[in-house]
């Protein structure tokens, strides 16, 4: 997988904002293949609201999303209705951000993130724009990256280093299981324990370090009343559908 972009098809422009759109969508265009199925993928000819890119072997969509500065902990987006009407209906696109080099037009991380990984909790409703705007009232999002699960994230390229194209396809396979989950506040309780399982930071692990998390997980769902009964419950599905594995009597490794 080649880094560089191909500056010679955005000399025409001279909009520094037109010059990059056409370069990172040119890149990715050519450089990218569908982490679902492993064929290359390809540009939407017109521009369309809810995608930029399609598998046309699976028929997964990619929206791209791309900035010169690190990815960060959280990507500006559209309007936040528009946004949260998407994470309920079934053409949510999955979303490719990329973070390139400005200098040397060159791409420093270029990472995926499964659709199934957004729920409305991850969406940061913005301030109205003012009166003044010419957009006055209207209302963004951001998507927060740092509430995503590490899994949820899988890399092409990291600090400008390509990933193994079989590794990619691998990662995307470990989450799938997602998908069967409709119901979005089911989803959101095995996404917490994801994450809480992240912030242990190793491979192995017990159950009585993930109920470490208890007050925190009792802050994100104060109707729930059983807590540790709900992370027993979490891990015991996260190991049905092998994200996890059980070790012992109350220890488990990520797989």
């Amino acid at each position: 997988m080649q880094i560089s972009f191909d500056t010679k098809i955005a000399e025409v422009y001279k909009s520094s904002s037109q010059k990059i759109r056409v370069l990172t969508e040119d890149w990715v265009d050519k450089e990218v293949f569908c982490p679902a199925c492993g064929t290359n993928i390809s540009n939407y000819e017109n521009n369309r609201p809810v995608a930029d890119f399609y598998c046309p072997n699976c028929g997964e969509e990619y929206e791209l999303k791309s900035k010169k500065d690190s990815i960060g902990k959280k990507i500006v987006d559209g309007a936040y209705r528009t946004m949260i009407e998407r994470l309920n209906s079934s053409d949510n696109p999955n979303f490719f951000f990329l973070n390139y080099d400005p200098i040397k037009f060159e791409v420093l991380n270029f990472i995926v993130i499964p659709k199934h990984f957004f729920t409305p909790e991850i969406i940061e409703k913005r301030k109205p724009l003012s009166l003044t705007a010419r957009r006055a009232g209207w209302v963004g999002c951001n998507i927060l990256l740092q509430d995503i699960p590490e899994s949820g994230k899988i890399f092409y390229i990291k600090n400008g280093k390509p990933e193994n194209k079989e590794i990619i396809v691998s990662n995307w396979q470990k989450t799938l299981f997602l998908r069967e989950t409709r119901n979005q506040e089911l989803k959101g309780w095995i996404l917490d324990v994801m994450r809480c399982i992240d912030r242990l930071g190793k491979k192995e692990f017990s159950l009585q370090e993930v109920y470490k998390f208890e007050e925190y997980l009792k802050n994100k769902h104060p109707n729930n009343q059983h807590v540790k009964d709900k992370i027993r419950q979490q891990l015991q599905f996260l190991r049905d559908k092998g994200y996890l594995e059980f070790l012992d009597r109350g220890k488990y490794k990520l797989k």
